[in-house]
């Protein structure tokens, strides 16, 4: 059973407002649920449709209309947890650094993340206009990635304008991705989804590089920014004897 106050409670968590006040978020689904409970992420609220998983200590029984009151999705998991924001993990302050500026789709966003999991990049550095990583179509994106990556929200032009690490950017235009070799040791910067990187941090670029177009007839204006951005980590994190 659910009481009215948590269904207030859950369903205010839809709303960044409401997120960044009480400091949950919820995530749905066995497999995203364990994967924030294996990674220590406190678990405040749990609930399951599925009386099998009702043996576990912490999970309350409910029905599928009850959650249907209180899921995110067009098409209710049988589990529902709500967690308290993680600990704010440390800054990595070498290696690859993804800075995400203006990203806007919640899906995008939360693909991205994901990719940084599977290539290995610890950090990724925010705008303060991308949209909130604990949006609830973000967390459902991650698949539980989110666990596991450093996310921080800041002025990027100021994190951008105070150092000598080298900055890549992704546009159209630049060098070829596959002429450039990349350093080991800097900032890799995609852009928005409709507008590409701002202008402001386009003049702090100090390298522009391009994904080459193969195609015949040329008429694709742009790639997708999460197909783009897993095109440009794979080349980041090639052996450096390439």
């Amino acid at each position: 059973m659910i009481s009215k106050s948590q269904i207030k409670l859950i369903t205010s968590l839809s709303r960044k407002k409401y997120r960044d006040q009480h400091g949950f978020f919820v995530a749905e689904g066995p497999k995203v649920i364990d994967e924030f409970i294996a990674e220590g992420v406190a678990l405040q609220l749990h609930f399951s449709t599925e009386i099998s998983n009702i043996e576990s200590s912490g999970i309350d029984q409910i029905t599928h209309q009850e959650l249907k009151k209180i899921s995110n999705l067009t098409n209710p998991n049988t589990s529902l947890a709500v967690f308290k924001f993680p600990k704010q993990k440390i800054v990595a302050e070498n290696g690859v650094r993804l800075v995400l500026d203006g990203i806007q789709d919640p899906g995008n966003l939360g693909t991205i993340i994901r990719l940084c999991d599977w290539f290995g990049i610890s950090q990724i550095i925010c705008s303060k206009d991308t949209v909130d990583c604990y949006n609830p179509k973000v967390v459902q994106a991650t698949m539980g990635s989110l666990a596991r990556i450093a996310i921080s929200y800041v002025d990027i032009k100021d994190v951008l304008g105070e150092t000598d690490t080298p900055i890549y950017g992704g546009v159209l235009g630049g060098q070829s991705l596959y002429a450039e070799k990349m350093a080991t040791d800097c900032y890799l910067v995609v852009g928005n989804e409709g507008n590409g990187i701002s202008e402001e941090i386009m003049a702090l670029l100090t390298h522009k590089v391009t994904i080459p177009q193969y195609g015949v007839s040329q008429k694709t204006e742009s790639l997708n920014v999460a197909t783009a951005t897993a095109i440009l980590l794979s080349e980041a994190m090639r052996p450096t004897e390439k």
